[in-house]
This record gives structure tokens, C-alpha cells and sequence, in this order.
């Protein structure tokens, strides 16, 4: 991208770390969710092994991928409408340049170390026998369907609330802007201030 457009984005750039809580949130309720909800009583603890095949039949690995596209596609319209709105000198060179780092994003995305990474909190709240009923679950086709249905329901789920999300990232991003301007006219109004009477 050329020097002069690099602060064009900075707006964009604060709205970053909201959209990555949201993105992690999405995915953790979309593979997790089920998990969380059977928890029984502490008997023999699951191993690696057990989680690993339960993650599979889950197809999680699978899940997190069409979860986080489906989540930047959502997000692309909405990061497309918001960049324009507020810097209407950006190109449409520029905003291809920014989704063709979005979809470098997922597509660099290391599932297969966070399914590791989640395997001990897997471990901490089911048992061996909670593993072992939710993989007799998720094996039948009532289990099958649900995950099946899953990337979709969380897709349009982010649909719907897109509308509601814009209006607080931008009320958000208002109030940052207005915090900032405040702050700078504190810093400029005190020197005058201090000078001597």
C-alpha cells in the first residue's frame, strides 16, 4: 500500500481489537458450547486421546474454518461500508488490499495448534465418561445434524445481528474519537494555563 494512504485505516485499525474479541468469542461458542453444558461427576479423567477423537467426531477442526469464513464474510460488508463511510478518499484498490489480507488471515489461521491448545480445558471440565457420552452423541445422526447445521446457524446468527454490532462498534468508535479530541485539548489548553499572570 502506498505511505500517504497508511493513516487512512486508523479508524479501522481501533475497531481491530473488537472485531477479533467477537471472532474468538464466535469460535469458541461454536465449537465449545455443546461441550460445556455436560458436566458430570469427576470419575477417571478423559486423556489426550480421548479428546482428540472427540474433537473429531465433532468435526471441530473443520467447524473453527467455516466458522471464521463465514464470520470475515460478514464482516467484510460491514468493514467495507464503515471504511467508506468514514474515509470516502479510499480506493477500491485499498479495500482490496484489506480483504485480500482477510482472507490471508484465515487462510494462515493455525487450527490445528488451537485444537491442541484447547485440549486441556476440554480436560479440566469433562470427565472420561462425559467424553465418552458426547462422542456416543455426537456419532448419531441427531448429533451429525447438529454439527452439520451449526456454521450456518452462527452465520446467520452474525447476520442478524450485524445491524446492532455496526451501530455499537460506531457509537464506540465515536466515543473514542471524542475522548481523544478531549484529551488533546486538555494537553493544548494547559501550557496556557500554567504560563505566568
Amino acid at each position: 500500500m502506498r505511505a500517504e494512504s497508511s493513516g487512512k485505516f486508523d479508524d479501522w485499525n481501533k475497531g481491530e481489537t473488537m472485531k477479533r474479541c467477537l471472532i474468538s468469542t464466535v469460535l469458541v461458542l461454536a465449537t465449545v458450547s455443546a461441550a460445556l453444558g455436560q458436566q458430570g461427576a469427576t470419575t477417571a479423567a478423559a486423556s489426550r486421546e480421548d479428546i482428540l477423537k472427540l474433537l473429531a467426531v465433532m468435526h471441530v477442526r473443520d467447524q473453527m474454518k467455516q466458522v471464521m469464513e463465514q464470520v470475515m464474510k460478514q464482516m467484510k460488508a460491514m468493514n467495507h461500508e464503515q471504511i467508506k463511510r468514514r474515509h470516502p478518499e479510499v480506493t477500491d484498490d485499498d479495500i482490496a488490499q484489506i480483504d485480500a489480507a482477510a482472507a490471508q488471515v484465515v487462510k494462515d489461521m493455525p487450527y490445528d495448534g488451537m485444537l491442541d491448545d484447547m485440549i486441556p480445558v476440554y480436560q479440566k471440565h469433562l470427565s472420561k465418561s462425559d467424553v465418552d457420552a458426547m462422542i456416543g452423541f455426537y456419532s448419531s445422526p441427531t448429533g451429525q445434524k447438529i454439527l452439520s447445521e451449526l456454521p450456518a446457524i452462527t452465520a446467520e446468527g452474525m447476520q442478524a445481528m450485524q445491524p446492532r454490532m455496526r451501530k455499537v462498534m460506531d457509537e464506540t468508535s465515536d466515543r473514542m474519537e471524542k475522548m481523544a479530541r478531549e484529551q488533546a485539548e486538555k494537553k493544548n489548553a494547559k501550557p496556557a494555563a500554567d504560563a505566568p499572570k
